[in-house]
């Protein structure tokens, strides 16, 4: 569980910013949404594969600059 402490005077909105972004940086919340709901593994690997192909366009894009 992620935790995050109050500094002495520190206003509550800028330690719910660190909270957040402790979260978005652990994938906590990618995690939970992804366990939603069952995903078959071929819709898992077609998943990842269009994340690859996604990655590998974009790595060619900028592979000339």
């Amino acid at each position: 569980m992620t935790e995050i402490k109050l500094k002495k005077g520190e206003p509550v909105d800028r330690a719910l910013r660190r909270l957040k972004k402790r979260v978005d940086r652990e994938g906590t919340l990618r995690t939970v949404r992804a366990h939603r709901h069952y995903e078959k593994p071929s819709e898992r690997r077609r998943r990842k594969l269009k994340i690859a192909k996604f990655s590998a366009m974009l790595a060619a894009r900028y592979a000339d600059q």
